[in-house]
């Protein structure tokens, strides 16, 4: 079981596409860049993702794709499916394995990657575009608050430490009795 570079950059690509169409077309050129994939290998998958009926093309001068439905009726298993990716864990078990190993074990397992195969599908048919839109949406705000608590932060302890520093140079100038003039020299 391997979800392949296939599999990942078509939901990376349809991701992108959901986060920057607003309703108008994009460019395969403008994914590309965004996500550094290959325009050629863009041009591949979304040619399978046209035919599956995850996106229509418009033709154009501001042509490109959008979404063939709403985000939320987008799942990720169906850009999967679109693209030929097979996600079955157990896809290997039948066929000649199963014909000469009649043991408990092979039985046990074989149960075991069938179920595991139900929970993945499961789990990819009920992830919708619109869902990872909406978590890259929170994520992107909590990144933004988090950089900005930081700057806060580093800004604070640039002040604190300046400050330090001041008390620090005063009380050790303090003793030596010397006079600073309005350049900086010391007179003594």
């Amino acid at each position: 079981m391997r979800l392949t570079s296939k599999g990942r950059y078509a939901v990376r690509a349809m991701l992108d596409l959901t986060m920057h169409s607003n309703g108008n077309p994009v460019r395969l050129q403008e994914i590309s860049t965004r996500q550094n994939i290959s325009l050629h290998y863009l041009e591949q998958l979304f040619r399978k993702l046209r035919n599956g009926q995850a996106v229509k093309s418009v033709r154009g001068p501001g042509g490109g794709y959008v979404l063939a439905r709403n985000m939320d009726q987008i799942s990720i298993k169906d850009v999967l499916d679109c693209v030929g990716e097979n996600i079955n864990p157990a896809k290997d078990i039948l066929g000649s394995e199963a014909e000469t190993a009649n043991t408990v074990e092979f039985h046990l397992s074989k149960g075991y990657f069938q179920n595991l195969g139900m929970i993945m599908r499961e789990y990819l048919t009920t992830t919708s575009l619109g869902d990872l839109a909406r978590k890259a949406k929170d994520a992107e705000a909590e990144v933004a608050a988090t950089a900005a608590q930081s700057t806060e932060s580093a800004i604070n302890s640039i002040g604190s430490a300046t400050t330090s520093t001041e008390s620090t140079s005063t009380n050790t100038e303090a003793p030596t009795s010397a006079i600073r003039s309005p350049l900086g020299e010391i007179n003594q």
